[in-house]
């Protein structure tokens, strides 16, 4: 009671929103994440008008995106792979970026770029939200029929039996399964076959915590241990950036382009101590904000 929440457009994953708090005549906004303003498939982020203290993100506040074509990379790394007889794995988040890289793909196929053979998504998550995405559109930039083709090219692998069919299908293949960061899910299942091979291509689209099987792969490991056996690493690996859900420092200032008022503060959260540092330095130089770096338990009266 005596509380009014507003949400808006927050363009990071599909029904991903910010929210706006009007308590005792003050407005807090709360961003959470943040998305980027040229996503493949989701809308811009709608941006805060009025607001007397905000809470941003900072995921990326000290990193810029580059600028580098996800889907013209893609294109060269599948026809690569096809020519050597060999197999593409995408270590895929299940929401938002299987999507995305399933929309990329499409759009390939559908020019003439890349071959004919099987593509295949394997994560039941990932499944379950591409019905999300064909009943949701105005979520996002995809047409229904888009979405319905995009998803009639895959063939969808939701039982474990129809995984190991896939993995000793001897076919040249591209495959989209979870986990992101290979710490659990079914990609296991295909590197545990695929990984020894030097006519694999491991693709990494999104970001690996240190410790994650993911990260090791980029840092040039020669073994992987998956089930409690070590494989030694023959694919290839190669990493295609710019597919991001999470804003950069240009979308995370550029958030805050369209205020009509000055915010008494803004705190920085969700973050690390570079990506605060930067991201603070960064707003007060262009708006004159000042920006607040919290402490653990800190409390700040409002």
């Amino acid at each position: 009671e005596g509380i009014t929440a507003t949400y808006f457009y927050a363009g990071h994953i599909l029904g991903a929103c910010s929210i706006t708090l009007e308590i005792d005549g003050k407005r807090l906004v709360f961003s959470g994440d943040i998305g980027r303003d040229n996503d493949v498939l989701l809308y811009p982020p709608v941006h805060p008008k009025q607001a007397d203290y905000i809470f941003l993100e900072s995921t990326y506040g000290n990193k810029k995106h580059p600028d580098n074509d996800p889907k013209a990379e893609l294109e060269a790394c599948i026809n690569e792979t096809y020519e050597r007889g060999g197999n593409v794995v995408i270590p895929s988040f299940a929401v938002e970026r299987a999507q995305s890289i399933m929309y990329l793909i499409w759009q390939l196929k559908k020019e003439g770029r890349i071959p004919d053979m099987p593509y295949v998504i394997d994560t039941p998550m990932g499944i379950k939200v591409l019905d999300i995405f064909t009943d949701n559109g105005k979520w996002h930039k995809l047409k229904w029929e888009e979405c319905t083709a995009m998803c009639e090219m895959f063939t969808m692998i939701s039982n474990y039996e129809e995984t190991i069919e896939a993995i000793y299908d001897d076919r040249p293949k591209l495959v989209i399964a979870a986990s992101g960061m290979i710490t659990g899910g079914r990609v296991l299942s295909y590197l545990e076959r695929y990984i020894v091979r030097p006519e694999t291509t491991v693709v990494i689209v999104g970001y690996q915590a240190e410790g994650t099987r993911g990260r090791k792969l980029l840092e040039g490991e020669k073994e992987i241990k998956i089930y409690g056996r070590y494989y030694q690493v023959e694919a290839k690996v190669i990493e295609i950036e710019g597919l991001s859900a999470h804003g950069d420092q240009d979308d995370l200032v550029n958030w805050l382009s369209e205020l009509e008022n000055k915010p008494k503060n803004i705190f920085l959260v969700h973050g690390e101590a570079d990506s605060f540092t930067e991201l603070k330095a960064t707003i007060e130089a262009r708006y004159g904000y000042e920006c607040i770096i919290p402490e653990l338990e800190q409390s700040v009266e409002l």
